[in-house]
Formats: structure tokens, sequence, C-alpha cells
């Protein structure tokens, strides 16, 4: 599984000679109503197990949290139910505000 920093996932989904990644946020719905990066779609990672017959096996699934450690959890799980391009964003959103929109909410 493969890392990304907040910077770099800003640059792949503004460049447009590139498919945008799939971007699993799993987060709690109380978390992402709060904040969140734009185009991402919510799946709480205790509800993954259940529903990662919506996620495609072949797609670049970036994984998002609040710092990076539920991510990392949820990839490696997805990774070993063959998953083969997961990648982790790493920092979270915590870092996405940080380092690439401080007007994003920060908890």
């Amino acid at each position: 599984m493969k890392q990304i920093t907040p910077p770099q996932l800003a640059e792949w989904l503004a460049d447009d000679s590139r498919p945008a990644p799939f971007l699993l946020d799993v987060r709690e719905p109380s978390e992402f109503g709060f904040c969140a990066i734009p185009g991402s779609v919510l799946m709480p990672m205790a509800s993954v197990p259940a529903r990662m017959q919506e996620l495609e096996p072949d797609a670049e699934i970036v994984v998002i949290c609040h710092h990076g450690g539920r991510s990392m959890q949820v990839a490696m799980f997805l990774e070993r139910q063959g998953f083969a391009n997961l990648i982790n964003l790493a920092g979270g959103v915590a870092q996405w505000a940080a380092q690439v929109d401080p007007a994003m909410p920060q908890y």
C-alpha cells in the first residue's frame, strides 16, 4: 500500500490529464458533516466489511480519516481482501486543512 501527502493528492486531483482516484472517507458521519475533502464518499470504518462490494477492486482508492490511522487500518483490510491500488492519505483531513485548504474547519 502506498502513502500520499495532502499536497500530492491536491496536485493529482487538479491534474485533468490523469483519472481522479476514488476518495474513500472512513470517518464517522458527524466528522464527515463537519469537514470533508470535496468529492470524497463516506463509508464509516465499521461499515466497510459489509459495504466493500460497493468499491471497485482495481480502482485507485485514496482512504481518508482524521489523522491517517483508521484509514491505514481500512486500507490494510481492503488489501487483504484483494484490492490492488490502495493509497493512505498521510495525516488525514487534519493535514489537508493545514497544508492544502486552510479554510477547512478543523476538530
